[in-house]
Parts: structure tokens; sequence; C-alpha cells
């Protein structure tokens, strides 16, 4: 999987970035080096950072930096974690407060070796940003709680205003992409979120460019609506470095507008659909879209059963 990765494709001029240099990202920078939080953005080198920052938005990583699994798409260091630190709750609570987020992603490490896999710390989390923040809506990004299932039903009963997890890529693609986890039972967690509370939106993310089919990605965003997710992103996978799993195929603009009217087509709320795409990007503007959606189809439902 990970061999001939010296025949690198060039990267398009529509996957490229400016490196940032505002003012706002150095301020929000500095603001969360001060706080000692991890972040998503930085650990797995995400080419947005310069625009969220920018824009006062982060996606915050708990529960340390360092994953139990070692997936060949993602950037985060494995090993072993260390012990949880029983004041992040509150420390996150403090930071987001201070950066004054309107809309928080807080996602994690995998941490195989607890026994609910973190799910009481992401509730943990959720609870002292309620108190600290009440006016911050919060969304959450967790690992698949795979032969933990009792983790979702914590993480989902803490009442996020958005669950989201990643379903990554195509089944056919796991074993080498994604070995330590399992597509169905990432299906099943979103799927199971719903039953505990239809209120929260559901969310889940796609990369391409790894050697799927168009088909492929189809049958994807079928077995996503038939989980009842709402929202669906859709980006370009990249490389993080000569060891990860190399990029196939760069999807042009164009091609992710296909994907981004069929999976429209097929009854999901939200759809982000682009070469830069990622699961937390604009995940603020985003929320709002989707909350008005929502909105708005049960207006039309309303008036149709009249």
């Amino acid at each position: 999987m990970l061999e001939d990765n010296n025949k690198k494709l060039a990267k398009p001029d529509w996957i490229r970035v400016k490196a940032p240099v505002s003012r706002e990202y150095q301020a929000t920078r500095d603001i969360i080096h001060k706080l000692k939080l991890n972040t998503v953005c930085e650990e797995a080198a995400c080419p947005n950072i310069g625009e969220c920052w920018s824009q006062k938005h982060a996606t915050v990583m708990i529960m340390g930096d360092t994953c139990t699994r070692a997936c060949a798409f993602c950037n985060i260091k494995t090993g072993v974690p260390g012990a949880l630190n029983p004041h992040e709750p509150e420390n996150l609570a403090q930071a987001i407060s201070e950066l004054k987020l309107h809309h928080v992603v807080i996602t994690s490490v995998d941490r195989d070796d607890l026994e609910d896999g973190g799910a009481e710390h992401f509730a943990e989390c959720i609870r002292a940003i309620r108190k600290r923040a009440p006016d911050t809506t919060i969304e959450v990004l967790t690992p698949d709680f795979l032969r933990k299932e009792h983790g979702i039903a914590i993480v989902a009963k803490a009442r996020p205003d958005v669950y989201n997890h990643n379903i990554e890529t195509v089944p056919r693609l796991y074993k080498t992409i994604r070995p330590g986890a399992r597509y169905f039972n990432s299906l099943h967690l979103l799927k199971t979120v719903k039953e505990i509370d239809p209120s929260i939106f559901t969310k889940s993310g796609l990369m391409v460019g790894l050697g799927e089919s168009k088909e492929e990605v189809q049958q994807v965003m079928d077995d996503l609506r038939a989980a009842d997710v709402d929202f669906m992103t859709i980006g370009q996978y990249l490389q993080p470095t000569p060891q990860h799993a190399k990029v196939e195929a760069y999807i042009t603009p164009e091609e992710f507008d296909i994907y981004g009217r069929q999976a429209k087509a097929k009854g999901f709320l939200m759809v982000s659909a682009t070469p830069l795409t990622r699961s937390s990007y604009h995940a603020g503007d985003d929320f709002a879209k989707m909350k008005a959606a929502r909105d708005e189809k049960l207006q039309e439902q309303k008036l149709a059963a009249q």
C-alpha cells in the first residue's frame, strides 16, 4: 500500500493554499498555545489552518496527541497515550470562552486503551462548555467506539448540537487505509445517535483520491442516508508524508460539483464537496445553514399535512 510513493502526482493549482500570515491567525495561535490546547488543525497539518484561524475557528483535540491506531492517511502520531487530564474539560471551556467562539468542534485521538474509549471525557467537555459558554454551539467528531458501543450513548446523551463521525473511505479500502476500523460499525454509530436523540444533527466525511470508484462513492452516500445522516462532507485526500498512503488521483473541482449535486439529490440537508473541504471546515456557518434547512423542511412537511 505504501510502496512506490516516489511516483508522486503533481499537486494541481486548485489544491494549493497560501501560508498563514494574518494578525488574526497569529492571535488565535497565541491563545491556543498559551492555554496548551492540542488542535487537529496543527497535528493533522490541515491546509485550511490559515483561513480558519484567521476567523477564530479551531478544532480542538482532547485526550492527548497520541493515538492508539495507525491509519494510513493520518498524520497524528501513534503510540501509548498518557493518562487523561482531569482538568481538560474546564481548561477547554475557559479557552472557548476566551476565544469567544460561536461554534466549536471537539475531536480526539483514538483511545482504545480506555474502557469507554474516552466517551465520558467527551461528555464532561460538553457539560463544561455548556456551563462556561452557554451560547456556543458544540460539534463533536468522535472515534468509532469499536467494541465499546456504550460510549456512543454516553456522548449522545450529553447532547452536542452536531455529532460527527467520519466514514473516511469506501469499504473496499478499509483494510489498507483504515485497518483498525470497521465500515459497518461506523454506519451503526451514526444510526444509533439518531435513534437516541433525533434532534442531534449527524455528520460524516469522505476522502476521495485514494483509488475509489465513482460508483463506490455513490454507494457510501446511499449508506449514509440509510443511517439518516444529515450532513456529508467530501474532500481531496492529501498525503501528509511519504510514509503515508499516496494520492492515487486529484479529483477536479468539476467532479466535486457532481458529487455535491448527487449527494444533495439523495436527501442530505447539507453537503460540502470541494477539494479543500475537511470535516470541520466552515463548521459554524454550515451548522447555521443546516439548522435553517431542517426548519424549512419541517415547515414544508407541516403544510403538506394540512
